[in-house]
């Protein structure tokens, strides 16, 4: 038999029992529609765990140390002082020039005494690199980022601009002043290395404010009231701690030595490689690479589970398809004796039955696709207005990519074929005599 017998045979057995057939196809696309739903919630809320994760700046970053100045991070064979390279500009450069790595900058952070409007008041000030505009704490700041790397601004944790002035808005565009000691390096050459303390002071302008600090966690070694930007930061010469230990045990650094230095990767993929190379040039390297994979087996178990939990409804689904075509099969013997008689084999008969399956398998699941979204769209529309309704952002909570919807109707497809085996056989071993003399 021709495969174009086989398909407009199909066609014609599915129209004959409509009702029957639209009702089973309802059931197959309620089971898929109830699988895409489950899966597109836990595909939404892993994208979402993540894009709030990589806006944080802690999964795309490595903290490099000296392992003389790492010891605050954990426990481990260490190497001699000896033994330990300087984290200097020479090492900054040299890490900056590593594969995938997008920058490398230290962390500044200084006290200092700001005064506004003639009150002074001791902060905390740190530097800020051009990409932290892309930090979640800037997602709903009052203001805007710096206009460039070295602007004379500043931008306010929500806090500390309450001690200024209890109507943080009015701040925008005022204008504060920070004093801070300066390094200026000794001109004597018996001296060398050493270094002097001036007093300075800033006049900058407050551009915007944030009601959490940028990069908490991993790099919010101490908090912070005012941000500036990192290359100011830098052009100011604040002393840091880096540089008393330099005195006495980096007598080979070149240039200031640093505490720290942050190295922000391409991605979070690239982190694991980047930190390796970390690690043979004698650094400490910490990475949050861990709790990513942590994260990462959450959601594969919370997917599985989504998974099983949404198939049970398409399980269900495939006992109506076996009802269907076994009940087809009773009132079609005659027509399936005839098609014996006349020439037609039992693999006719199976690819018959596996064809009307198949048909409603695919009905079914470009059905329940559509379903599962729109009821998908519903529920993320209730949220999102609850959300707004607690003065909370609205989030993406479902997420249907494209390979769902291609998985969900091939899954459904199998499914059904699976579910038309027993009938096909069933079918196919009918004697052709008995067939006709069925009334």
């Amino acid at each position: 038999m021709k495969a174009q017998d086989v398909l407009d045979l199909a066609a014609r057995n599915l129209r004959e029992s409509l009702l029957r057939n639209s009702l089973t196809t309802l059931g197959i696309a309620v089971g898929v529609a109830s699988l895409v739903a489950m899966l597109s919630l836990g595909i939404g809320l892993q994208t979402m765990a993540s894009k709030r994760l990589m806006h944080s700046g802690l999964f795309d970053t490595v903290l490099v140390s000296s392992h003389r100045q790492f010891r605050g991070f954990g426990g481990g064979m260490r190497p001699q002082p000896t033994e330990t390279r300087t984290l200097d500009e020479a090492a900054r450069a040299t890490i900056a020039k590593l594969p995938h790595v997008l920058e490398v900058y230290p962390e500044i952070r200084f006290a200092t005494e700001v005064r506004y409007a003639g009150k002074p008041t001791f902060a905390n000030v740190a530097g800020l690199p051009p990409s932290a505009a892309q930090n979640e704490a800037f997602e709903d700041a009052q203001g805007r980022f710096f206009s460039g790397p070295q602007a004379e601004e500043a931008i306010l944790l929500a806090d500390f601009a309450k001690e200024l002035n209890p109507q943080v808005a009015s701040l925008l565009g005022q204008e504060i002043v920070i004093n801070y000691a300066e390094r200026q390096p000794l001109s004597n050459a018996a001296e060398a290395g050493g270094f002097s303390l001036l007093r300075r002071e800033r006049q900058l302008r407050v551009v915007g404010i944030v009601d959490r600090e940028p990069y908490s966690g991993l790099r919010g070694m101490a908090g912070a009231g005012v941000f500036i930007p990192l290359q100011l930061a830098e052009s100011l010469n604040v002393m840091q701690p880096g540089d008393l230990r330099g005195l006495t045990s980096a007598p080979e650094a070149k240039g200031r030595t640093f505490e720290n230095l942050t190295v922000r990767v391409a991605s979070p993929n690239d982190v694991e490689q980047v930190e390796d190379a970390v690690k043979k040039m004698d650094f400490g390297a910490l990475s949050m690479l861990d709790a990513t994979r942590n994260l990462q087996r959450f959601f594969a178990v919370l997917d599985l589970f989504l998974g099983i939990f949404g198939s049970l409804a398409l399980a269900v689904a495939s006992l109506g398809i076996i009802n269907t075509l076994v009940m087809a099969i009773l009132e079609r013997r005659r027509e399936i004796g005839i098609m014996k008689a006349v020439g037609a084999s039992d693999g006719d008969v199976k690819r018959l039955f596996f064809t009307e399956a198949a048909a409603m398998g695919a009905v079914g699941g470009a059905l329940g696709v559509l379903l599962g979204w729109i009821l998908g769209r519903i529920i993320n529309l209730g949220t999102n207005y609850y959300l707004r309704r607690q003065q909370l952002p609205a989030e993406n909570l479902w997420l249907v990519p494209w390979w769902l919807v291609a998985g969900a109707i091939a899954f459904s497809v199998l499914v059904t074929l699976i579910s038309g085996l027993y009938p096909a056989a069933r079918a196919a071993k009918l004697d052709p005599v008995q067939a006709l003399h069925y009334e």
